[in-house]
């Protein structure tokens, strides 16, 4: 079965270029042209992917992906946002709204077709990872992969697709420090130039879920020139004073 697309975008000729070059990449596509009629059909549909225009009539795009990202049907539906609006703080806006990926009008074909090829690997790698030899567990934290869950300490804390593929990522390498262009290339998919305020959105809801205090993070640090790094300790037996704050909005 073709992976299925749900393009919400006000603009017909944006609309008509993107979805006639993901139906000849082998897709099936479907289009929207405000936030309202996007959201339904993205209930309607359950699509495996949406990419979604911020300028939109109606209901704009971040309220949009905000309300998808709280509906359980669609929360954990990948979300690329295709916007014209290229300011750091919007794309802050845009990831903290629930965005997995953001592409910047104009764009290139090419590109945006290996975002979305990466966004579909990603979703569907994941949820199997139990099935590699990776790990999934080290000290007061295991990792869930089928609900994209982890257990800190005692308590069962829901994360975004990406903020447990990010911390997936440091897992693997606990103790090291990983680079922004290695974590890039794992969790994204892709190596983009420099888009390091991507990482620092991700790394800043993590915090606020598992650290104590997330202005001043013991165990997910920031390695200034380098990169970050995550440092567990062997036992939660040893952690006093540790109040976590589970399924926290971002």
């Amino acid at each position: 079965m073709k992976p299925r697309i749900l393009v919400i975008d006000d603009d017909p000729a944006i609309a008509e270029l993107v979805c006639l070059n993901l139906e000849l990449a082998g897709y099936d596509v479907t289009q929207a042209a405000d936030g309202i009629q996007g959201q339904a059909l993205a209930l309607q549909l359950l699509p495996d992917l949406i990419m979604l225009d911020l300028m939109l009539p109606r209901v704009d795009g971040f309220t949009v992906c905000q309300r998808l990202r709280r509906d359980e049907r669609t929360a954990i539906i990948p979300v690329l946002m295709l916007t014209a609006l290229s300011q750091t703080q919007d794309k802050v806006e845009g990831f903290n709204s629930g965005a997995d990926d953001y592409l910047t009008k104009p764009f290139e074909i090419e590109e945006m077709l290996a975002r979305v090829r990466a966004l579909l690997r990603r979703t569907d790698r994941i949820p199997h990872a139990a099935k590699h030899k990776e790990i999934l567990s080290y000290g007061p934290l295991t990792l869930i992969p089928e609900r994209f869950e982890v257990i800190w300490l005692t308590k069962n804390i829901k994360l975004t697709r990406l903020e447990f593929e990010l911390l997936h990522c440091l897992l693997q390498r606990h103790g090291q420090t990983v680079s922004p262009s290695d974590i890039l290339t794992e969790v994204w998919g892709y190596d983009p130039d420099d888009d390091i305020e991507t990482i620092r959105v991700h790394i800043r809801h993590l915090r606020t879920k598992l650290e104590p205090d997330p202005r001043h993070p013991k165990y997910i640090k920031t390695v200034y020139g380098a990169g970050y790094c995550l440092e567990l300790p062997n036992t939660g037996d040893e952690m006093p004073g540790i109040s976590i704050k589970a399924n926290v909005p971002v």
